[in-house]
């Protein structure tokens, strides 16, 4: 893919990686000396991409550019269906522009970023916090970012502390110490990850002396050498309004806003771009030596095969059929390696990008594999399936499911005005135009047969390709009866030392007074009908996408597993796309394929999940698919082996992520076998499981009367009703519906450590908690203001000003009261360097006691309210979200207005209520602590 088509279909893999842009995207490869000489001596112009303009939907319409006379280029864009609005500020910095020995020095400097400027030394996190904002930053290889999304009344606050941060930071030895602290930890996470671990390796063998082989967040002997002048440096010759890129989407005024950028940032000026001297972008410099596969034997739950293929810059006009040769190759179930690798059994998941910056372009594939398979003959299969694409070409239906898939994916991965804000500025500072995200869709509906034999032909070489293997020395066997390792790190930023937060509001921007009216979207409550048949639908119409997202809920989670067979509901869902009795497992993905639509199916303990997305014209397929699935699944034999081995695999990779196996040794710590909580998969219990057992659960879970459908998106209510009621009416249940009984469980007596081992890992993560409170409890929404200021987030709540910040014993910490309808828990979790566990659980028990006997302010009661209403608000401009909240709220038993009477229940709670919660619902000597890491964490000194 294109960077541009890399948004879309591993949009969170790019964005939010603060650091690195691990697996999917950061693999790179070299091509021969010649070839590079010729790409990058193409013209870079669009219009090498486009034939002409299409009429059909354009991503990036209604933008209005200006470039300030201190060169600061500014991107508005109208979007007035919500009254909400985001800020993105851009540098044209990245790893790209480090060497060796100051490696991650972009990443370091924008943790900075967060830590105070001079008018205002305060961290940033908690002013962004106390704005509502959703705001956070990410640094790649051609650019780092800064975004916030807030309520529009809130876009002048955003501008100014984005204007103050580009001239005022500071950066001294004292921030800069605690935060390389911080950055580490970051970076040990990382280290976690086997697919890490293999790309760092690979990338440097590619791009042995170009900086797109150096990881983006850096590396701890780098990082630790830091010093003060260094980073000022890079910061001083960087963050100039001549390198930035400032973008607001949403609802403003054109005019008006820019009116307001040339108040706030028209008189920062230039600065002079010659204290730090970049490495030359001399990718052709030298070609890599590496011939033979890089092989990883290390602890690790699977089998990793990587194989990455050099291309061209992201301009290259190649990279359209490129992209469409990526789809043929990988994208679906009739896609040709998921047919040879995973319909075959040899693997469990292949992936695949095409990268491309502003030097060099790479297409990647990734195989996930059981450790038992021969990653070789994998290897083999992977080859043989190119060089068949490169004799016999592809079939024109291929051609043109690819391409349609392409469409839908990026329409559909611009929904919110953050995801478009994040087009434009990805487009603007690597494909230097914001307009390339629609070249490249028309240069996408122009490539033909004839294009893809030629790119594959000439990109898709043996001679061209590397080649990286990671073989698992050893995976968790033990049954700690525990999601695949993360590719995405959401940064976690703060700053500076814990103030009050009443001084909080002193550096807060003041807001400005806007007129609300005009947006009676915004208050609109969902239609609701009930069909014959028990199940129950919810229509939001919302005109301004050509989309339709579907939320949906079955009561057939986990918690009906059979005693012994725990894996059972997630292997129903999971095969539901495994035929029916007019379409097999192929011609059901087909259906949905061949028009870019997606429809999945997860289990959780309360409940089996339905997501759909589809283009609008494309709504009655998705609802037909899904009734089909619903009332007609078959669960053929083979299949359900094929998903079983793919669960197993799954459950392997799971045992080797601390992430996950702490997560479940401390639920099954607190939750006593036979309770519904208890329960994981193991080995044991995947493998009891018959196809009759299969059938028995769907046929007696399943069922209309526990079913509930959530729409929002471009329809006619009357019409979408009348194709609901045609494929579900007939769809009938016999009996009540199952009913299941949750025990009380009591807190624990006292504290109490558990701490499992998992071999090769860098870093320990840890739970703490006990059981909480449901949903229905009336101290909920007291709960979510007490847990705002406790952990509700590392940019401004009390545990991050503490372990975080002063201390910088954790990248991230955060707290939760889970409250489902039938359940509630309370947790706090956190990732630390194993020889800090101690200091940091001491750490977060002081906090939470400290709550616990004095309580909180007042001015931390209003900021939190302030926070949660507002990034509540910001949330249902998203269409997940949106439908989400509508699904959830139905199966909690709420009252559909509660979609709006949220923000009403948050700002009426009190402080004297919050202090009462405080000193029930938090119980700091009487939790379960829950390590998991490398051995020397359970050598510690523990309770």
């Amino acid at each position: 893919m294109s960077v541009s088509s890399i948004w879309y279909r591993y949009r969170l893999y790019v964005l939010l990686f603060s650091i690195s842009l691990i697996t999917v995207l950061s693999f790179s490869n070299k091509p021969a000396e010649s070839q590079y000489r010729t790409a990058l001596s193409q013209d870079n112009s669009q219009t090498i991409l486009v034939a002409k303009q299409s009429n059909q939907f354009q991503v990036t319409g209604n933008v209005h550019k200006t470039v300030l006379d201190n060169g600061l280029t500014v991107l508005i864009k109208e979007v007035n269906a919500v009254p909400v609005v985001s800020v993105q500020m851009w540098y044209k910095f990245g790893s790209r522009q480090e060497k060796r020995g100051d490696n991650g020095i972009a990443h370091q400097l924008e943790h900075m970023m967060f830590k105070g400027t001079q008018s205002r030394p305060i961290q940033f996190g908690t002013l962004f916090s106390a704005l509502g904002s959703e705001s956070n930053a990410f640094t790649s290889y051609d650019q780092t970012a800064y975004y916030g999304t807030v309520e529009r009344d809130k876009l002048k606050a955003l501008l100014l502390l984005e204007a103050d941060r580009m001239e005022n930071a500071v950066i001294d030895a004292e921030k800069l110490a605690s935060e390389k602290r911080v950055v580490i930890s970051e970076l040990q996470g990382y280290e976690n990850n086997p697919e890490y671990r293999l790309n760092r390796a690979v990338m440097q063998a590619v791009f042995p002396n170009h900086p797109y082989g150096l990881p983006v967040g850096g590396t701890k002997a780098d990082v630790e050498k830091f010093q003060v002048e260094q980073v000022q440096k890079y910061y001083q010759n960087y963050y100039s309004p001549d390198n930035a890129v400032l973008i607001i989407v949403g609802d403003c005024q054109a005019e008006k806003t820019l009116a307001m950028v040339k108040e706030i940032f028209g008189d920062i000026p230039k600065r002079q771009q010659s204290t730090v001297n970049s490495p030359q972008s001399t990718v052709n410099s030298q070609q890599s030596t590496v011939k033979t596969p890089i092989v990883l034997k290390e602890p690790g739950g699977a089998g990793l095969l990587q194989v990455i293929y050099p291309l061209p810059q992201v301009t290259h006009p190649d990279i359209p059929a490129l992209e469409v040769v990526d789809y043929i190759l990988t994208e679906g179930r009739n896609s040709r390696l998921y047919q040879a690798l995973v319909e075959s059994g040899l693997a469990s998941e292949v992936e695949a990008s095409i990268g491309g910056l502003q030097e060099a372009g790479w297409y990647e594939l990734l195989v996930t594999a059981d450790p038992d398979q021969d990653l070789g003959k994998i290897d083999s299969v992977v080859k043989g399936a190119i060089a068949n694409l490169s004799r016999n070409g592809a079939k024109a239906e291929e051609l043109a499911r690819a391409k349609r898939q392409l469409e839908a994916t990026i329409i559909l991965s611009n929904r919110t005005i953050t995801d478009q804000a994040t087009q434009l500025g990805n487009d603007e500072t690597t494909a230097s135009d914001y307009r390339f995200t629609d070249y490249y869709l028309a240069a996408v509906r122009q490539v033909q047969s004839q294009d893809v034999v030629r790119v594959v032909n000439k990109y898709l070489q043996k001679s061209q390709r590397k080649v990286g293997i990671f073989t698992p020395t050893s995976y968790q066997q033990k049954e700690i009866n525990s999601k695949k390792p993360s590719h995405q790190t959401q940064e976690n930023l703060t700053g500076g030392v814990s103030v009050p937060s009443s001084e909080v509001m002193k550096y807060l921007p003041s807001l400005e007074s806007t007129d609300t009216t005009g947006h009676k979207s915004s208050t609109r409550l969902p239609q609701q009908f009930t069909l014959a048949n028990g199940l129950q639908v919810f229509l939001l119409p919302d005109k301004s996408t050509p989309t339709v997202t579907l939320s949906g809920y079955i009561k057939a989670g986990t918690e009906f597993d059979p005693n012994g067979q725990a894996g059972l509901a997630s292997l129903v869902a999971d095969s539901l796309m495994s035929g029916t009795k007019s379409k097999n497992a192929s011609t059901l993905a087909k259906v949905l394929d061949d028009r870019g639509i997606t429809l999945d199916f997860a289990a959780y303990r309360n409940g089996m999940r339905i997501q759909g997305d589809s283009l609008a014209e494309d709504f009655p397929v998705l609802i037909q698919t899904l009734a089909d699935t619903l009332k007609n699944s078959k669960f053929p034999q083979q299949e359900l082996e094929l998903n079983r081995q793919q669960a197993l695999t799954s459950l392997k990779m799971e045992l080797d992520d601390p992430e996950e196996v702490a997560r479940r040794v401390f639920l099954q710590s607190i939750y006593p076998k036979k309770h519904p909580l208890h329960d994981f998969p193991t080995v044991e219990s995947l493998r009891k499981i018959r196809r009759q057992d299969v059938i028995a659960f769907n046929q007696k879970y399943y069922r209309p009367d526990t079913t509930v459908l959530v729409l929002v998106g471009d329809f006619e209510p009357n019409q979408v009703r009348s194709q609901i009621e045609a494929e579900f009416a007939n769809w009938q249940a016999t009996g009540e519906p199952p009913t299941i009984k949750y025990p009380q469980v009591p807190l624990p007596k006292t504290i109490t450590r558990v701490n499992p081992v998992i071999p090769g890992k860098t870093q320990a993560i840890t739970y703490i908690g006990y059981t909480g409170i449901k949903r229905q409890d009336p101290r909920f929404y007291v709960a979510q203001v007490l847990n705002q200021i406790l952990g509700g987030d590392t940019l401004s709540s009390r545990l991050g000003s503490e372990v975080r910040d002063r201390q910088g014993l954790t990248y991230g910490i955060y707290s939760d009261f889970l409250a489902e309808k039938d359940f509630g828990t309370f947790w706090i979790e956190m990732q630390t360097s194993p020889e800090d566990v101690n200091k940091a659980i001491a750490s977060t028990q002081k906090v939470l006691a400290q709550i616990n006997q004095e309580g909180v302010t007042t001015s931390e009661v209003d900021t939190a309210k302030r926070t949660l209403t507002g990034n509540y608000n910001v949330s249902l401009a998203d269409p997940e979200e949106l439908t989400h909240k509508i699904l959830m709220n139905h199966v909690y038993g709420l009252d559909k207005s509660e979609l709006h009477s949220y923000t009403e229940k948050i700002e009426q709670v009190t402080l004297a209520e919050v202090n009462q919660a405080a000193r029930e619902l938090l119980h700091p000597d009487q939790v379960v602590v829950v390590t998991v890491g490398p051995s020397m964490v359970a050598t510690q000194g523990v309770k």
